[in-house]
């Protein structure tokens, strides 16, 4: 249920979501001391934040090529027809697959860019046979290898909108 206090974010809320983004085990205690509020006032504002849906979660960052899934790779697809019935099919496909990190419907000369992560080339193109090109719809899909991670992270801009 979505929370009435509708009020806009201020300057504590905005450090309160910066710093939980650097540190999400950060203890209440010392969130506090950081954006100088009391425990009690800092917690109050947290759960507002999560309930609001500024904060959606917590989790660990995990090293992928430590994992064994060394492969990180960009494709796009382009689909036969854009109807909603190829479109739903396509997200369940994408939705339920675990080398799909990321899934996002864009605009221009393709439909679909899609980021996976699996452990080699050999995992990429079974991935590729089995799972994408089987999918009904998927008429043509562009490949692109990632050679360096120059940058990756998962942190969200909080400016002072």
């Amino acid at each position: 249920m979505p929370d009435l206090d509708t009020r806009p974010l201020d300057r504590h809320d905005r450090q309160i979501l910066r710093r939980l983004q650097q540190d999400g085990r950060l203890p209440l205690s010392q969130l506090a001391r950081d954006i100088h509020l009391s425990v009690t006032a800092c917690k109050e504002r947290v759960k507002r934040l999560e309930r609001q849906g500024y904060i959606r979660g917590y989790h660990a960052a995990l090293d992928a090529a430590r994992l064994g899934d060394a492969l990180l790779a960009y494709i796009q697809v382009h689909l036969d027809r854009t109807t909603p019935d190829v479109f739903e099919r396509f997200k369940l496909a994408m939705q339920s697959s675990e080398q799909v990190l990321e899934c996002h419907m864009v605009a221009g000369g393709f439909d679909y860019l899609i980021k996976v992560r699996v452990r080699d080339m050999n995992a990429y193109r079974r991935f590729l046979g089995e799972n994408l090109s089987g999918i009904r719809g998927v008429m043509q899909t562009h490949t692109y290898v990632v050679m360096e991670e120059v940058k990756a992270t998962q942190f969200v801009p909080v400016g002072e909108h």
